[in-house]
């Protein structure tokens, strides 16, 4: 009879999970923990969503005592330094450049050889033009003694014919052969003095290939080397240069600058102004304005000013960045200062155009404000608000989507003027 099977050990363990369970509750919590991480990222997102990033800038106010200086600051434009004194110096005759004595930042004075084309053929020429006067000298000096020879043989004829020793036909003869010879000496002498003149001719050439300085100054620019052709006018596509250098009198250093004709009714001539470079925004240099060109430029609306730097300094080179600020106290006509009004200006790209109004955004509290701004025109980069803002305002000078009056935006930057 078979033996019964003992099946007192086959217990099921309910107090320990089994590996599979285990597995999968890790599982599932790694899950969880993903799903909640991804829940809160998106709820960020979704609220950050609505928010426009936008860049702001503060208005400045300007005038009226605002500066802390001695004098109120008025009209701001951009421009260049120039010198009034500046010259491309080419040659007057063509020829190949055969000797160059200068390179940028040589200082020469008026007159100084700077460079000198090949001149042999220049040099022969004097040479001969010289002989040719020695031969006319002496032909001359030759006529002149075969007159003063007939001059004498003619008197010796009128004394003889006096006395009867001599024929009338004779004195005839020798009268007309002095007449002959006094019109020889007199050709002679245009022969001479022609040959003078050539002489002056061919000196002139050989000096036309010496290039010199037109007035004292500091060179700029080499724009030819040794063995290159140059004329007076350039041509042959490049291949012949027009100048041999670029030079100018670093004493007459100025600043032009563009300044928007609604503007100018408020620039005179001796007002001064300070300049700031581009090369160096932390230093100022005095000016004064010299002259302001009597025309517009129709395309831009600008008149051109031009201001004396009265601050010499090295720096100061030609065709530098510069802002120019016209300075509206201190003017020569008073001793007191201006009394203006501050004024409130912006750069030109926070004013926007809204229908043909211009407006602009202002940021409060984190929201921005749709504010209608009276904004005049240009004037290097910066508009004044003539009525609108008061100074001071967050306002709005890019953003990366649409604004609306009220939006909730995130400060992305913010900048103040200069």
């Amino acid at each position: 009879m078979p033996q019964a099977a003992d099946l007192s050990r086959l217990r099921i363990n309910r107090d320990s999970p089994s590996p599979a369970a285990r597995r999968a509750l890790v599982r599932n919590a790694i899950l969880a923990v993903v799903a909640v991480v991804l829940v809160s990222a998106a709820v960020l997102w979704n609220r950050q969503r609505g928010q426009v990033e936008v860049t702001v800038t503060r208005a400045v106010l300007s005038g009226g005592g605002q500066d802390g200086g001695g004098a109120d600051v008025g009209i701001t434009a951009n421009g260049y330094v120039v010198a009034r004194t500046k010259a491309s110096v080419s040659s007057r005759i063509s020829g190949r450049l055969e000797y160059l004595g200068v390179s940028e930042g040589s200082v020469v004075r008026r007159g100084d050889l700077m460079a000198r084309l090949e001149n042999r053929d220049y040099q022969a020429a004097v040479r001969q033009a010289e002989a040719e006067a020695l031969r006319a000298a002496a032909a001359l000096r030759e006529a002149e003694a075969v007159r003063d020879q007939v001059a004498r043989d003619l008197a010796r004829a009128e004394e003889l014919l006096e006395q009867n020793l001599d024929t009338r036909r004779n004195v005839e003869d020798l009268t007309a052969q002095l007449a002959a010879a006094d019109a020889r000496v007199e050709l002679q002498d245009a022969v001479v003095r022609s040959a003078g003149a050539s002489v002056d001719v061919a000196r002139v050439n050989l000096e036309n290939t010496f290039i010199r300085a037109p007035f004292g100054g500091t060179i700029l620019r080499k724009d030819a080397e040794v063995g290159e052709v140059v004329a007076p006018v350039a041509t042959g596509g490049g291949l012949t240069r027009g100048a041999v250098v670029t030079m100018a009198d670093l004493e007459t250093l100025e600043v032009e600058v563009d300044v928007n004709e609604a503007y100018i009714a408020q620039i005179s001539s001796e007002q001064p102004a300070r300049i700031v470079l581009d090369a160096y925004p932390d230093t100022a240099f005095s000016g004064r304005v010299r002259q302001i060109v009597p025309t517009a430029d129709r395309q831009r609306a600008t008149v051109q000013v031009k201001v004396s730097i009265l601050d010499r300094d090295p720096r100061i080179l030609p065709e530098m960045g510069s802002r120019v600020e016209f300075l509206a106290a201190g003017r020569p006509d008073t001793d007191a200062p201006v009394d203006q009004p501050p004024r409130v200006f912006l750069p030109a790209e926070a004013v926007r155009d809204d229908a043909g109004q211009p407006i602009v955004w202002v940021v409060r509290d984190g929201r921005v404000a749709r504010v209608q701004v009276d904004a005049g025109p240009v004037s290097a980069g910066r508009r004044e608000i003539r009525r609108g803002l008061g100074g001071g305002e967050q306002v709005v000078v890019s953003s990366t989507g649409a604004l609306e009056d009220g939006m909730a935006v995130a400060v992305a930057q913010s900048g103040d003027q200069s």
